[in-house]
């Protein structure tokens, strides 16, 4: 048995591995899936000297706990919280050396959401289509961790440039995203709309890596009938029967039935995986009409 492993101690609420994701393969109904916060997990890994592409974890409010079977480097970023080796504390958003048999322990998040767990070689789990993401909407790749599970790691890369610490945004305290009005922003009425662009809404405690659900003015639809199902992309804004938009995120499906009433810049959206629930969410209009 290889000593290049982590063990799962704590698994912690959702805690799952991630990396790039798996673009280009939507036309086989297959979601991009990777990190909701992808600045955040490059940083982290960054930190430890791994290349962009090396899967980290990915923990939601609670964080995690794990122990190598073999000394590592670990740098913990995004949300920021407690990180402790063998019950001392260690630094966040720097990398901390681990020693083999010591238990890292990642805490619940101070603010923010998701936290980003990278370890020097990467999490080398079996990639599925290119990606060792896991997808939760396909069920893709590997399950979210459970106690007990064993993570395989790569070597680590002995020619590398690190940094020591690099600085992160913090979460966000009103959640501004900026948004293309269309596809179907004309099965609204003017009132919808504007109300859209203009009014503030709340992000929902039923958001996920799915997409980040709103509570606030719902949306009145000017056309009533059926839409037939379309082509979704990463930052749709998805307007369910209820009238409360969802801004579709990573594991997001590849096609809804719903009116889609604008689309977020994709350079918005890693800050949309660190809003908690209640905070104020804004949609900013940066153009009229959908250009095709």
């Amino acid at each position: 048995m290889t000593d290049r492993a982590l063990s799962v101690v704590r698994s912690g609420a959702l805690t799952t591995v991630q990396d790039l994701g798996r673009p280009g393969h939507a036309h086989l109904g297959v979601p991009r899936s990777g990190a909701l916060d992808g600045p955040a997990a490059a940083l982290a890994n960054r930190l430890v000297g791994n290349r962009p592409e090396a899967a980290v974890l990915e923990t939601t409010l609670n964080g995690c706990a794990v122990r190598p079977r073999s000394t590592v480097d670990v740098a913990v970023t995004g949300a920021p919280c407690q990180v402790s080796v063998d019950g001392r504390p260690a630094a966040w958003g720097a990398p901390v050396r681990v020693p083999a048999g010591a238990l890292l322990t990642v805490g619940t998040a101070v603010s923010g959401l998701r936290s980003y767990v990278a370890v020097s070689g990467g999490i080398t789990v079996e990639p599925v289509l290119g990606s060792r993401s896991t997808d939760l909407l396909s069920g893709l790749g590997p399950a979210p961790l459970a106690d007990g599970a064993v993570l395989p790691l790569g070597t680590p890369n002995s020619l590398h440039t690190r940094v020591d610490t690099a600085p992160q945004p913090a979460p966000p305290a009103e959640l501004v995203l900026r948004v293309t009005l269309g596809p179907r922003d004309d099965w609204f009425t003017p009132e919808a709309v504007r109300a859209f662009t203009s009014r503030t809404f709340q992000v929902s405690s039923a958001s996920n890596r799915i997409g980040l659900r709103t509570e606030g003015p719902a949306l009145e639809r000017r056309l009533t009938g059926e839409l037939p199902s379309e082509g979704m992309v990463l930052g749709a804004v998805q307007v369910p029967p209820d009238g409360r938009p969802v801004v579709f995120l990573a594991d997001h499906p590849t096609t809804g039935g719903y009116p889609v009433i604008g689309v977020v810049r994709e350079t918005d959206l890693p800050a949309a995986a660190q809003a908690v629930p209640g905070t104020p969410v804004r949609f900013l209009e940066i153009r009229r009409r959908w250009m095709n």
